[in-house]
């Protein structure tokens, strides 16, 4: 019997070659993107005059025992150059990854490297998509050889099994954690609001957030059948069903909102759904046979351990999943490497925003013209085209969407936003769309809080705005100094 069970493990991964194949192309496309934007703004966000510098939380006399508490390869070197080198290095290997080449080097510096970022990220980089990136990331390296770089392997049948498992966790999480939260979630009413106070509105958002209300109280269903019956397909013989309706879902999100490579990267786990001929169903142009390189025994008593490991570390994560106190988007270890998952727990029933404006007037009247600041992707002049900018993703303009929510106590980092825009900081700036006063910095800045709300696609403008008061005083220099 032991014989049989091993060479189930040996042989049963062989029909998921193009599957895992498919997977890692994929793999390497998320981790593209999640570089480029590491790449373009990591400096103006941590860097060593950005806005919260990563330096200031790498403190200790110990760094090898820091880096196992808070796991980052800058405990041994943090500089403005390393930060680049790094985000330049996860470019370029993870489009070596994209066009068809991984081993475990590859994907384990790749995995290593984000995780580093991650750790000294702070608010920049506490996002959801972050931890199932770096879980996906873990797992993936269970797929590939060790050193040689052809993608025709095929994967242990026992890690197949594991990316169904998160995907699993994924949508269940997701779906509990609404119907635990949001009361809106219960009734059905959440989509009338949720196209227009998601973070950052996409075009067709607008005609979304217009349809009927019997459209959104279906979406709404749709969203609880996919997130918590669909997932238990997954023991049944429709597990293939089962895939598709995820990766479906997660298509319907896409072209909804620009919520970050977030639907991309949940798409993952789910090709594990498909099988190698379901694949080529689809695909037609998809290569018909691909030689393959079988499980070794020795992968296959690796990933019994790894199933072990994977089981322990699922433990509080169930715990979790059952609790009526669920908490989302979290690790139970400082690796990531099995975590919670959710979103959209709750939903606002308001668009806040934030309009940032400076003035050059030496002197505050009622007759000094005040000019805003706008962002690359977040509302602000009301006649703007909405923007499709996913999955790449402006980290400040998904900030300043949570700090509109609150006020400035809970968002401490907004005064030093405004201490760089009166110092005409390059960095920042770069952040943004435009710098209306490119020839002299401001004197003062003041931030203003509205309320938006969309005008119907058939009419002309995208926004109108309520205000609401002010957010922040004008603030000078010498005032922040104090």
């Amino acid at each position: 019997m032991f014989t049989e069970a091993m060479t189930y493990l040996q042989t049963a991964g062989n029909n998921y070659v193009l599957t895992s194949f498919v997977f890692l192309r994929l793999l390497g496309f998320v981790y593209f993107i999640a570089f480029i934007s590491l790449a373009t703004q990591v400096l103006p966000l941590i860097g060593e005059k950005g806005l919260t510098p990563a330096k200031s939380i790498l403190v200790t006399s110990s760094k090898l025992h820091a880096f196992f508490s808070s796991p980052t390869i800058f405990w041994f070197h943090l500089s403005d150059n390393a930060l680049l080198i790094g985000a330049w290095l996860g470019i370029i290997l993870s489009f070596i990854v994209m066009v068809g080449y991984a081993n475990v080097p590859i994907l384990l510096v790749l995995w290593l490297l984000y995780m580093s970022y991650v750790t000294i990220g702070q608010l920049w980089y506490s996002f959801g998509w972050e931890l199932q990136l770096l879980e996906t990331g873990f797992l993936s390296m269970f797929l590939v050889p060790l050193l040689d770089v052809d993608q025709a392997y095929a994967p242990p049948i026992i890690v197949v099994w594991l990316f169904r498992w998160l995907a699993f966790r994924i949508y269940l999480g997701a779906g509990l954690i609404k119907i635990r939260g949001d009361s809106c979630w219960r009734d059905l009413t959440c989509l009338y609001y949720h196209y227009e106070t998601q973070p950052l509105p996409n075009p067709l958002s607008r005609w979304l957030h217009f349809m009927p209300k019997w459209f959104h109280q279906a979406g709404v269903l749709f969203n609880h059948f996919v997130e918590l019956i669909v997932p238990w397909f997954v023991f049944a013989p429709v597990r293939q069903l089962a895939g598709f309706l995820m990766i479906f879902f997660q298509g319907i999100l896409m072209t909804s909102g620009n919520l970050s490579f977030l639907n991309v990267l949940t798409i993952l786990p789910c090709i594990f759904y498909f099988d190698d001929d379901t694949i080529r169903l689809w695909a037609s142009w998809m290569p018909k046979e691909m030689s393959r390189i079988e499980t070794s025994f020795f992968a296959s008593y690796l990933t019994i351990g790894l199933l072990l490991f994977i089981a322990y570390l699922s433990v509080p994560v169930i715990i979790n999943l059952l609790s009526s106190r669920q908490i989302m988007n979290t690790s139970f270890t400082n690796f990531h490497l099995v975590n919670t998952y959710g979103a959209f727990g709750s939903i606002g029933k308001e668009r806040y925003e934030l309009i940032i404006e400076g003035t050059t007037d030496a002197k505050i009247t009622s007759r000094t013209k005040w000019t805003p600041y706008d962002f690359k992707a977040k509302p602000g002049d009301v006649d703007r085209s909405l923007p499709i900018i996913a999955p790449y993703q402006p980290r400040l303009d998904w900030q300043i969407w949570f700090a509109a929510m609150g006020g400035p106590e809970y968002s401490p980092w907004v005064l030093l936003f405004i201490h760089k825009l009166l110092e005409n900081d390059e960095g920042t700036l770069s952040l943004l769309a435009n710098n209306p006063f490119s020839e002299k910095p401001p004197r003062y800045i003041r931030v203003q809080h509205y309320k938006y709300h969309f005008i119907p696609p058939w009419k002309k403008g995208v926004w109108e705005r309520e205000y609401i008061g002010t957010w922040l005083p004008p603030l000078s220099k010498k005032e922040l100094y104090k």
